[in-house]
């Protein structure tokens, strides 16, 4: 689905090909938005404090320095002409000195939301989209008085660097309180309240300079460990559910003006509700579907947007299956490659961990809608 742009905006020119985008985060994303930018003639370099990340394997340079060295932050800006990052675990302030010597999309002010759980659901609640209820805590005190409000269960979240289940607590009716506070090192956290949900979806939107966007169909996902196992294509939910899903999107994509692409997550009430859990303003692993079945997939939209360039659409061509290969699981890709069903998609990690992401396959039906 897309819309008209604004008239009140002004759309930039677009970066021609052989322009050089920077890419801030080594990990898988940066590598698939990489490959994405090379089909459209576009360099990419990659700063990364890793060597050998996924994304330096595929991209023409790197700069391989942490993410608070200054000098080699202005040096990577000199160098490229836009600035993109892949996570958000990323210092504002050095997304900011970039943005003051070259074009950051999205803005250093999106990261900021996006990085901090407090500040996310602030967001969210100030533009009328709904959350679980929620709680700052800064202390073993104030965890206790927020579990009197909020009640059990309940999860405890870190408010910043937590993903795939790291940083978080559940509690419980047995849960110690200042046993789970510690568990968190003292750092500042959220309390959530627990939500008996009957699923989540995701919905990514594509926002251009010219406020041109472009929707891809929200996807349902599965979580096994508190990591993404599968994500279906379309999600099993009422047409108005879905459009309400995508309304949420783009709904946050306007109030942060961004540039780029966006995830925002939803859970889905067993009465028929959406909570929005998180978002992510870069491509999403709920995403990777639309590699196989998508007319443009998130990371070329991604590109697009980035560059200035018309976006793409979004058309779903097929149904799907995406599935995660964590850890160990990517050992079966010798029988995965004997399936002609199967689209396999390697990450380029030389080592396979507990937990660690090490690439997906993606299922293909005939679509049904």
């Amino acid at each position: 689905m897309t819309t008209p742009a604004p008239l009140v905006l002004s759309p930039s020119a677009p970066l021609p090909p052989g322009s050089t985008i920077g890419i801030i985060g080594g990990g898988q994303l940066g590598r698939m938005a990489a490959l994405a930018a090379a089909s459209l003639g576009y360099r990419v370099h990659v700063f990364c404090p890793e060597k050998d990340s996924p994304t330096e394997q595929v991209v023409a340079a790197a700069t391989v320095a942490e993410y608070t060295d200054l000098a080699a932050l202005e040096a990577f800006a000199r160098a490229v002409d836009v600035v993109t990052f892949e996570f958000e675990n990323i210092p504002a302030d050095s997304v900011r000195l970039l943005a003051s010597l070259v074009p950051v999309r999205p803005s250093w002010r999106v990261l900021e939301v996006a990085q901090d759980r407090i500040t996310e659901k602030r967001f969210f609640n100030s533009i009328g989209i709904a959350t679980a209820p929620w709680a700052a805590v800064t202390s073993a005190a104030e965890l206790k008085d927020a579990v009197e409000t909020i009640g059990r269960p309940s999860v405890l979240k870190t408010t910043r660097l937590g993903y795939d289940g790291k940083g978080q607590v559940k509690i419980t009716a047995e849960t110690n309180l200042d046993e789970a506070w510690a568990a968190l090192g003292g750092a500042e956290s959220v309390l959530e309240g627990f939500i008996d949900f009957a699923g989540e979806v995701s919905v990514i939107v594509a926002r251009g300079v010219d406020g041109h966007w472009a929707t891809f169909d929200p996807a349902w996902n599965i979580h096994t460990n508190h990591i993404l196992d599968t994500t279906t294509i379309p999600a099993p939910i009422p047409q108005s559910l879905a459009d309400e899903a995508e309304e949420a999107a783009h709904k946050v994509a306007e109030a942060l003006d961004l540039v780029g692409l966006l995830a925002v997550e939803l859970f889905v009430t067993k009465d028929g509700r959406l909570l929005a859990n998180e978002m992510a303003p870069r491509p999403h692993n709920s995403g990777h579907w639309t590699i196989d079945a998508c007319v443009t997939d998130q990371f070329e939209q991604f590109v697009r947007a980035v560059c200035g360039l018309p976006l793409g659409s979004p058309m779903r061509h097929s149904d799907a299956e995406m599935k995660n290969l964590i850890g160990d699981d990517v050992n079966d890709w010798p029988k995965i490659l004997n399936d002609p069903g199967a689209k396999l998609h390697l990450y380029g990690k030389a080592e396979a961990r507990s937990g660690r992401k090490m690439g997906h396959v993606t299922r293909l039906r005939p679509r049904k809608d």
